[in-house]
């Protein structure tokens, strides 16, 4: 390749790296010889070289709280490692066994340099695991540690409160919000801004504790029409995901209930299925691709340059 572009080998090989020193008229050059004759980088010579594995690692469990959440997450982390020499592999959790585990055997296997991982607690595991080893990581969501940490999350307490006051405004009477299960941060934080706008009117208001965002989408609809059978039962419905939302609607229907007059919803949006559901239901859209893309780029750069942990918070707002 030096010998076709005319460069020397350490310009080629530092061309090939992506070196920002390198100009990029020359690296976009020497990539097109690259591709001309069919040129790959050994990875496991790289390896062994640099040290480093090229990969970022996004640990996902399987859950149908959010539709298209993996998808929308997986999206924006190959958006922002789009150009760049790393690849992103999914690693799976599944939540009958530890969190820890798959941090622990991608760390001690040294499968990644850089874990990307969703859904945390307030004294999250691997939080506090991950800053101890200062093994480079982000996370979709906060946490209450003393420690700061890096993350990408979104304002439930926010969406909630917000939510709220729209079926208040709307005119409803009694609320009724179906949160994600207790041992999440942001179910925290969903129930703090639910709870603000409720006592800020003096509102009625009722919190399932039978089901969660991770129940079953039956068994949602199930205690949502227990709830519409009683005298005193809800008429505005806060759900933090879409498969919750369309059980309360299911529920609502089979009782015959009218969705605009009866019963009022605010759901969380995060894909276009809702632009499609009639009667049209108010939603608040959170952003996942853009989060995904935002942890990605946030992980390179607590790779390349180990920047002040501020540098490396991002709430996305309403």
């Amino acid at each position: 390749m030096a010998e076709l572009t005319g460069l020397a080998v350490t310009t080629v090989s530092r061309a090939l790296a992506d070196a920002p020193q390198i100009a990029l008229e020359t690296r976009l050059r020497v990539r097109r010889v690259a591709e001309e004759i069919g040129y790959f980088p050994d990875r496991a010579a790289q390896r062994l070289r640099t040290g480093r594995t090229n990969v970022i690692s996004l640990v996902l469990d399987p859950h149908e709280e959010i539709l298209g959440y993996a998808t929308s997450m997986i999206n924006g982390l190959t958006e922002a490692l789009r150009g760049t020499t790393y690849h992103l592999v999914i690693t799976p959790h599944f939540s009958d066994t530890p969190a820890q585990d798959p941090v622990r055997h991608i760390m001690r296997n040294r499968m990644a340099d850089g874990i990307a991982f969703t859904r945390t607690e307030p004294s999250d595991e691997r939080v506090k695991l991950l800053l101890e080893r200062d093994f480079p990581f982000i996370c979709h969501g906060r946490t209450e540690l003393a420690t700061p940490h890096p993350f990408v999350d979104f304002d439930n307490y926010g969406f909630a409160y917000k939510a709220a006051r729209k079926l208040i405004a709307g005119g409803s009477k009694k609320l009724c919000i179906i949160l994600p299960p207790e041992r999440f941060t942001f179910a925290h934080h969903m129930r703090h801004g639910f709870m603000k706008a409720v006592r800020e009117e003096g509102m009625a208001f009722d919190i399932p504790h039978e089901v969660t965002l991770d129940s079953k989408s039956d068994d949602i609809r199930r205690v949502i029409d227990q709830r519409l059978s009683q005298p005193d039962r809800p008429d505005g419905f806060i759900c933090g995901g879409e498969v919750s939302a369309l059980a309360v609607m299911a529920a609502a229907h089979d009782r015959g209930l009218d969705l605009c007059r009866d019963v009022r919803l605010v759901a969380k949006q995060t894909s276009g299925l809702f632009d499609q559901i009639r009667p049209r239901t108010e939603t608040i859209y959170e952003d996942l691709a853009e989060a995904g893309a935002l942890m990605g780029r946030l992980l390179l750069k607590r790779i390349a340059e180990r920047p002040p942990v501020s540098e490396l918070q991002v709430l996305q707002t309403i």
